[in-house]
């Protein structure tokens, strides 16, 4: 029997799981009706045998916080938190949609992590209680369970099958549409891979409250069940700082009003927080002692050594003249000083007394 998958990127059309307490209340409905009883006025129509996304245009709109001034809140932020992730959150502009797909981020529900079960029935198996599986698969196909929906904050109950499993769906907390409006089409294959199959970013929720959410961040939907808000931010927190990703600035006011009402709210298990800290307050500021300057003293002057004149060649002696100081080497007379056979001024350029150096 094949798995149903969806996330909140596709509506779901298949028929919602039905209660057997809807059915009855369905069956009592007719029998008043034919009895000449009638609907009582203004009384909300069963969604039973509506579509999920029927079902999930019939919800009301869920209340979202009120504007806050992000910058007044810093102070109340417990180091690391997700409220002191939140604010450190890069914030810019949603890039356009152009190019989205699915498949942008791999096929969907792979075992990325090899244990031998894909990432839905993983989460079905994390997620729901009393779960039972299918045989021959090893713990892995989930048929059935209880999921505490943290959405709602009601129990639904799971049946796999093709009219059923559409109750619970599994939600992208952080929705790949959302992601690839804010540096996810940057990325390559892997990466888009990966943060569509990480189970920090996966839960098991109500299907009509799934497809309610679509793509929406934290500034257009909030979960209906205010008891799990902050969870449900530092989760998009957590997963928008493992990755990466920025936010809106309406996103991050939206962040931070909630988290704002719990301060000390701390990111997902797995999920490092940054590495910022509390600003030191500065010590009292000291004058630099003045440099000063030390100027080596001047290098002695050499002393030449004293030009001895030598003994007067003898009437005899022949002169000695060289060209160039080629020559003087050839003759083994270099360097050539002053008073020497053969010294010439031509032969000491700098006029230190000193030829043919």
């Amino acid at each position: 029997m094949p798995i149903m998958r969806s996330t909140q990127d596709a509506r779901v059309t298949t028929s919602a799981f039905e209660a057997p307490s809807a059915r009855v209340a369905g069956l009592v409905g007719v029998l008043l009706l034919l009895a000449g009883c009638g609907a009582t006025p203004g009384a909300t129509p069963s969604p039973t045998g509506s579509s999920v996304a029927e079902q999930a245009a019939a919800l009301p709109a869920p209340e979202l916080p009120s504007k806050v001034d992000v910058g007044s809140v810093g102070a109340a932020a417990a180091p690391q938190s997700a409220l002191a992730t939140a604010l450190v959150l890069e914030v810019k502009g949603r890039a356009p949609k152009t190019g989205y797909t699915r498949e942008q981020f791999g096929p969907a529900w792979q075992d990325t992590d090899r244990n031998g079960c894909d990432q839905r029935n993983d989460v079905l198996g994390r997620d729901l209680t009393g779960v039972t599986f299918k045989a021959g698969t090893h713990s892995c196909v989930v048929l059935s369970g209880t999921l505490a929906d943290p959405y709602s904050g009601r129990s639904i109950a799971f049946q796999r099958g093709p009219e059923t499993s559409s109750a619970v769906q599994i939600d992208h907390v952080v929705a790949l549409s959302d992601a690839w409006q804010k540096g996810a089409q940057q990325w390559d294959a892997a990466k888009r891979e990966n943060l569509a199959t990480d189970l920090r970013n996966l839960l098991a929720v109500d299907g009509p409250l799934n497809a309610q959410k679509g793509d929406g961040d934290a500034a257009t939907w909030l979960p209906p069940n205010k008891a799990y808000r902050c969870a449900y931010v530092a989760r998009q927190v957590g997963v928008k700082l493992a990755y990466g990703l920025w936010v809106t600035k309406a996103e991050q006011n939206a962040m931070v009003s909630i988290l704002s009402g719990c301060p000390d709210q701390p990111l997902p298990a797995g999920i490092t927080p940054p590495a910022t800290g509390p600003v030191a307050s500065p010590g009292p500021v000291v004058a630099p002692a003045p440099v000063v300057a030390v100027v080596p003293a001047p290098a002695a002057a050499p002393v030449p050594e004293p030009v001895v004149d030598p003994e007067p060649a003898s009437a005899s002696a022949p002169a000695v003249s060289y060209k160039n100081c080629g020559a003087v080497r050839a003759a083994g007379a270099a360097p050539i000083y002053v008073g020497q056979p053969g010294y010439a001024r031509h032969l000491d350029r700098d006029g230190d007394g000193v030829g043919c150096e």
